[in-house]
C-alpha cells in the first residue's frame, strides 16, 4: 500500500494540541539563518516561486521562528497518524511480514540560507527521510550511503522476491539493508532545479559525493563546495579555497558525466569553464 499525507507541505496547519509543543519562544532559529539568501534573483528563488513567497523578504527571526513552530507541529500531528497505522498492523499480528518505508519528496528551508521553500538543492531540500522497518532489518541500524528517492521501488520488488524490469532506471538497495552487501548504490547523486516558464533548467546544478557537494549556479556563474561532513549546514564554502580545486574540478567532471547520462543538455562549460 503506498500512503501519501499532505503534511507537512504547506498550508502546514496542525491541531492546536501540536503548535502547543513548540513555544515561539522556545524555538531556535537553525545556524545557517539568513534573512535573505544573497543571490536569491539568480538561483531561482523570487517571491513569486511557491511557498517561497510565505514570508516577507528579508525573512525576520519571527517569522522563521512561525514557520519552523508551524513545520514541527504538522510533523507532530503526521506522525501520531503514522502511529495509529502502525497500531493497527500490531493488533492484527502483521508487522512480522510487513515492511515500512517512511520517506518524503523533499524537504523545506524554512529559514536556512534565506529560503522558505524546497526551491534548491541544499540539503534541507534534497535530504529527505528514509527510515524502513520489517522483517530481518536490525533494528537501529544507520547506514551513510546516497541514494535517490525512486530507489525505492526496485528495493520494494527486491524485497517482494519479484524480478526488477529492464525498464526500471533507478537501483535497489535490498542488499543494503538486509546487511548482505556495503557496496556503494550509486557512485554520486546528481541534482538540477530551475523555476519559471523558459528558464526552467538554467538556475541550479549538483552533485553530491562521498560527502562533498558541488553547487553550480549558471545564472551568475557562482560555485559553491561543501564538507558535508564537517559543515552539515552548508555555511563555510570551499569553492575559492586552493586547497579545494582540484576537488571542484573532479566534481565538475563527474557532474558533467552525469548530466549525459540523464539527457541534461545544459552546457556548463560555457558558464564555468575559465572559472575551474
Amino acid at each position: 500500500m503506498y500512503l501519501a499525507f499532505n503534511a507537512p507541505h504547506d498550508p502546514r496547519q496542525a491541531p492546536e494540541r501540536f503548535l502547543e509543543m513548540y513555544p515561539i519562544d522556545q524555538i531556535k532559529l537553525p545556524p545557517n539563518y539568513s534573512p535573505q539568501h544573497p543571490y536569491w534573483k539568480q538561483i531561482g528563488n523570487e517571491p513569486g516561486v511557491r511557498d517561497e513567497g510565505l514570508a516577507p523578504y528579508p525573512r525576520s527571526e519571527f517569522a522563521v521562528k512561525k514557520h519552523i513552530q508551524e513545520y514541527y507541529a504538522v510533523i507532530s500531528h503526521l506522525d501520531e497518524q503514522v502511529g495509529k497505522i502502525v497500531s493497527h498492523l500490531e493488533s492484527q499480528k502483521m508487522l512480522d511480514n510487513t515492511y515500512i518505508i517512511f520517506t518524503s519528496d523533499h524537504g523545506l528551508a524554512v529559514g536556512q540560507h534565506g529560503l522558505i521553500g524546497k526551491q534548491s538543492l541544499y540539503d534541507h531540500s534534497i535530504r529527505v527521510p528514509m527510515i524502513i522497518n520489517g522483517p530481518n532489518i536490525k533494528k537501529g541500524s544507520v547506514y551513510n550511503q546516497d541514494i535517490y528517492l525512486q530507489d525505492i521501488v526496485p528495493t520494494t520488488l527486491d524485497l517482494a522476491n519479484i524480478s526488477i524490469p529492464n525498464y526500471v532506471d533507478f537501483k535497489s538497495f535490498y542488499n543494503l539493508i538486509l546487511n548482505k552487501d556495503s557496496n556503494k548504490t550509486h557512485d554520486a547523486i546528481y541534482g538540477t532545479y530551475g523555476c519559471c516558464p523558459g528558464n526552467y533548467f538554467d538556475f541550479q546544478r549538483m552533485i553530491r559525493k562521498d560527502n562533498f557537494k558541488l553547487m553550480l549556479f549558471p545564472k551568475n556563474k557562482r560555485i559553491e563546495l561543501y564538507d558535508l561532513n564537517q559543515d552539515p549546514y552548508e555555511i563555510n564554502n570551499l569553492a575559492e579555497n586552493s586547497k579545494y580545486k582540484p576537488k571542484v574540478k573532479d566534481l565538475y567532471k563527474e557532474l558533467t558525466i552525469l548530466q549525459k547520462e540523464m539527457g541534461d543538455t545544459l552546457n556548463l562549460d560555457m558558464y564555468f569553464k575559465n572559472k575551474l
